[in-house]
């Protein structure tokens, strides 16, 4: 079986090992801020993992180019599978596949549409989220559903970690539903509209507090581990007379700007002016 797989992080390599080992993958397609280099084919997780199993890859910044679509096609591929990819799939893609695209979405849809459902679910302080399959088409997030997997949320999770049991999750539903999706055997449930909610793109400025009023204990923790990694949460303190960026990091660890992570105690034994601030923290 040939599939072509779209996916750009490096939370998605359980479902790329999974069409590999299970299906067999014919394309791996990942974006790309700039043209893929060699540098970039050393560090992405995804094109290294392409390039160990010899699986032809390239990476793109859209579909502009009737090239990349025609390349994609022409692999005469039955179905792709999209997961964390970045990009809106053209209705060439769309209809070109016989079995559609299947995306796989870090929430239980049709909640949590866009691009940060991970981050807003912890943000909010949810407690279950979820993964789905859907079959894409020309909407956010909106094509039918194939299949759900619930997953708790644990006090200590941050993106990151949920990221990596979600991806985790959608990899075991995909190996145990894909063939039968493929063989016509499973109904697709269309998603309950009236219960539609959407996410927004974080920017870094997402992550700053003003230490001049620092949220509520239990905010700043739901905002410090949902914004890790990116974009953290973070402010400008004076630190031995110079303006510095700090950030806050689960674990109640702080990292100065250019430095590595301590915890509180280390941070005030280098920087005891800070005094005032861990307070705030703590209290």
């Amino acid at each position: 079986m040939n599939i072509v797989f779209f996916g750009s992080s490096p939370y998605v390599l359980p479902i790329l090992e999974v069409l590999k080992s299970d299906f067999g993958v014919s394309l791996v397609v990942t974006t790309a801020s700039d043209a893929a280099t060699a540098e970039k084919n050393l560090t992405d997780p995804v094109i290294a993992y392409a390039i160990s199993q010899r699986i032809p890859h390239f990476s793109i910044k859209n579909f502009s180019s009737p090239d990349t679509i025609n390349n994609i096609l022409n692999t005469k591929s039955q179905v792709g599978v999209l997961a964390f990819f970045g990009l809106l799939i053209p209705p060439a893609l769309l209809n070109g596949f016989s079995k559609g695209i299947v995306n796989i979405h870090p929430s239980l849809l049709p909640r949590l549409r866009g691009s940060t459902p991970v981050q807003t679910a912890v943000l909010n302080g949810e407690i279950i989220t979820g993964v789905s399959l859907i079959r894409l088409d020309e909407s956010l997030d909106h094509g039918p559903l194939i299949a759900q997997k619930e997953e708790a949320i644990e006090p200590s999770d941050t993106t990151h970690t949920l990221h990596k049991r979600l991806f985790k999750a959608g990899a075991e539903l995909l190996k145990e539903r894909l063939l039968a999706y493929l063989a016509g055997s499973l109904t697709l449930t269309p998603q309950d509209e009236t219960r539609a909610t959407y996410t927004k793109p974080l920017s870094r400025d997402d992550g700053y507090i003003d230490i001049s009023y620092i949220p509520p204990k239990e905010v700043l923790d739901r905002m410090i581990r949902a914004y890790f990694p990116w974009p953290s949460v973070w402010t400008t303190i004076k630190l031995n007379k110079k303006q510095v960026r700090i950030k806050l990091l689960p674990e109640q660890k702080i990292q100065v700007e250019g430095g590595i992570p301590m915890s509180q105690k280390d941070f005030l034994n280098g920087y005891p002016e800070a005094e005032t601030l861990i307070q705030k923290l703590n209290n």
